[in-house]
């Protein structure tokens, strides 16, 4: 092994195994983030009556509005193929969360729409959010969440956009 190969792995933390030795990187800090908020939140949400959806669901969830939004959309900002979601707006329509309406600007499209309860389980998901985000602006600091969740959300940009620009290539 080279100096400069031996230099990067020192650097980076990381064996010959590809295995970090040092901090977590991008990914595994993301993944658990994810999954430690989405296992608070459903389990929040089942306690409150919500206990048949899956966090999967939460990629239609996280996006649907009030008004409606096209499953192209939802797959769109959820970085979902839209045979997931269609797959998962199928689930959430047999639960009685949301239904498909013609959508008034393009009678050819359809809308995803919360039913009652589904706006219900919106209400109830939000008030669960607030409450996590809260406790962590608490904990660092309102100054010091807002400039984390500021660069987080460019970092997810940055990735979303870096993940475009390969399946160009």
């Amino acid at each position: 092994m080279t100096a400069v190969a031996r230099q990067t792995i020192a650097e980076t933390g990381e064996a010959l195994t590809g295995h970090q030795t040092t901090q977590p990187d991008l990914g595994v800090l993301a993944a658990r983030v994810l999954l430690s908020v989405q296992r608070e939140l459903f389990t929040a949400l089942a306690e409150q009556g919500f206990d048949d959806i899956a966090p999967r669901a939460g990629a239609v969830l996280a996006h649907l509005r009030t008004e409606g939004i096209r499953a192209s959309e939802v797959a769109r900002l959820s970085g979902q193929h839209k045979q997931v979601i269609g797959s998962l707006v199928d689930d959430l329509e047999h639960l009685g969360y949301v239904e498909r309406r013609p959508d008034p600007a393009d009678r050819r499209a359809k809308l995803i729409c919360p039913t009652e309860r589904g706006l219900l389980q919106m209400q109830a998901a939000a008030s669960i959010m607030r409450a996590i985000e809260e406790r962590h602006a608490a904990v660092l600091g309102t100054a010091e969440y807002a400039a984390f969740k500021t660069a987080l959300n460019r970092v997810a940009e940055l990735q979303q956009q870096a993940g475009h620009d390969s399946r160009t290539v």
